[in-house]
């Protein structure tokens, strides 16, 4: 079975700043969260798929546990190089099953690990939410960090009140990373996410999920569709770029000009550079 996407993250030095720009955007931005090994996230959740805006806060908190390493001090370490799309997390049902599957592929790079935290709902009453990840791993990409995660109490997480945003985006329609060669990631990427095949594309191929697309392209390709450079592939490939689908583009015309999208064309795409969203393209599309 095809996992579909289940969160990207957008790895920054200053959460508050990042918060700031994405409800600046038109966005409903969750409130901060902590976790116990010093990493604070804000979330833009959509139908299925959300968002994590996330920073190292209290890095003295950092353990030796696997989601520790494999997740705090990775966005640190991350962070020392720049900002940017950090992490890829697909969706499951099983994260054990998903686990013995990696294995079998020769893509695993660690166990099933759960863990939980205490959220809010939009009253402030406070509910469980738990999860388990299993982290993939792609040889020759430390840029980049996959991993599938299974939420043990998505009624507690998902809430419709926040995937309501004022800039109509209705949820996330792929995510595109930019490699040399993007042919040499076409495994790994299948077996990761499950998918039977790809498509070839302009400059790479696209794997579709049940929630949105994963498109591998080269630099080149990735600045004639999007019109904004790329991410430097020196260390291997790199997520580049969010893909948004909205109801009406024209509601982007009101974002401010320091957002760097004035005089947005209802005709769009409306693409927000890298230098404008801490490391990111965002991309703005008409939905489907």
């Amino acid at each position: 079975m095809t996992r579909g996407l289940d969160h990207v993250v957008h790895a920054v030095r200053d959460l508050d700043a990042a918060a700031a720009l994405y409800r600046s955007l038109g966005f409903t931005v969750g409130a901060r969260n902590r976790h116990p090994w010093g990493t604070h996230n804000n979330i833009i959740q959509f139908p299925g798929c959300f968002i994590e805006l996330l920073t190292l806060a209290e890095p003295d908190k950092l353990g030796s546990d696997g989601i520790s390493v494999l997740f705090g001090a990775y966005t640190g370490n991350f962070l020392k190089r720049g900002e940017g799309l950090s992490l890829l997390i697909l969706e499951s049902h099983d994260a054990g099953a998903d686990e013995a599957a990696f294995r079998r592929a020769g893509i695993a790079a660690s166990p099933a690990m759960r863990f939980d935290r205490e959220g809010k709902r939009p009253d402030g009453t406070p509910v469980k939410v738990a999860f388990s990840l299993a982290f993939a791993e792609s040889k020759g990409t430390p840029a980049i960090r996959f991993a599938v995660c299974q939420q043990h109490f998505p009624e507690n997480f998902w809430n419709p009140a926040f995937q309501t945003h004022a800039n109509g985006t209705t949820g996330v329609a792929g995510v595109v990373a930019v490699a040399a060669v993007p042919a040499q990631h076409r495994d790994f990427m299948l077996a990761f996410s499950g998918a039977t095949a790809a498509r070839d594309i302009d400059g790479g191929f696209a794997i579709e999920t049940p929630r949105g697309s994963i498109d591998v392209v080269t630099p080149a390709a990735f600045l004639s569709r999007f019109g904004a450079a790329a991410p430097d592939v020196a260390r291997g490939a790199r997520l580049a770029a969010l893909r948004f689908a909205v109801a009406d583009l024209g509601l982007l015309q009101g974002v401010p000009e320091e957002a760097g999208m004035a005089g947005a064309d209802p005709a769009g795409p409306v693409v927000v550079g890298a230098a404008d969203a801490m490391g990111a393209v965002l991309v703005f599309e008409r939905a489907r």
